[in-house]
């Protein structure tokens, strides 16, 4: 059936991504005027005004990953009391509540995490968005997705080769995204375990290859790679196939 859904943070990437799926369901993409996550009363009224079943919620601070360091009162403002508003307002209306975490949120040493694999972020980006997690878990009406996606084409010229995850194109989560609706808990969403170099050269031919010496210094761990296996199993439902791109 067709279900009214507001995505928070439309005007972000992915969210134009989204914008551009055909679905059935009645989307709304409120801007920040119509929705403030920072306003619980604002959440509420626009819940009332579209009479929203679902929220995705995608609103939040992201990048540049420097602005978590250096202004944390923004990162936990966004990334934790926002999401906080979010979930709050979707319990007390007793709707369903989509969160977008990162695959930051797992320590980044050994890669192939499960969705029930101890977490430890690697930076303030990944604390902010675990902050979120936090509410989300409190909330049982909720799913929560733990992402490794990438804009496509790949917006930097170097990639590091020493450097593993789970990258999957925007335009790829997109088109899973709404075959999860009524899924809850934790679900991890990525493609294959693989270098950011090779997952980027099989796109663009002319991409330079780097190397990471020291993660500390860019927060960036050398072996984010999750499991998803929880994942292939729920899409087999939909006779869904992750696109892994092979040479």
């Amino acid at each position: 059936m067709p279900k009214k859904i507001i995505i928070t943070g439309g005007s972000g990437r992915f969210g134009q991504v989204l914008k551009k799926i055909q679905t059935k369901h009645n989307v709304f993409y409120p801007n920040k005027k119509e929705l403030n996550i920072l306003d619980f009363k604002s959440v509420i009224n626009y819940i009332n005004k579209t009479k929203a079943q679902i929220i995705i919620h995608l609103a939040g601070l992201s990048r540049p990953m420097k602005i978590h360091e250096d202004e944390i009162t923004k990162s936990i403002d966004l990334n934790i009391i926002g999401t906080s508003n979010i979930t709050k307002a979707c319990a007390k209306k007793n709707i369903k509540l989509i969160y977008f975490s990162t695959n930051y949120v797992y320590p980044g040493k050994k890669g192939n995490y499960k969705e029930s694999s101890p977490l430890f972020p690697v930076n303030n980006y990944a604390w902010s968005k675990l902050g979120g997690e936090a509410s989300v878990q409190m909330y049982k009406n909720s799913l929560i997705l733990r992402v490794s996606m990438t804009e496509k084409p790949f917006v930097h010229k170097a990639a590091f080769a020493n450097v593993k995850n789970n990258f999957i194109y925007q335009e790829e989560v997109a088109s899973i995204l709404f075959k999860l609706l009524d899924k809850k808990g934790v679900i991890n969403i990525g493609g294959k375990t693989q270098y950011i170099y090779d997952f980027v050269k099989k796109d663009n031919k002319k991409i330079k290859k780097i190397y990471l010496k020291n993660p500390k210094d860019l927060g960036v761990p050398l072996n984010s790679s999750m499991s998803i296996s929880k994942l292939t199993k729920l899409l087999k439902n939909y006779n869904f196939k992750i696109n892994f791109r092979k040479k």
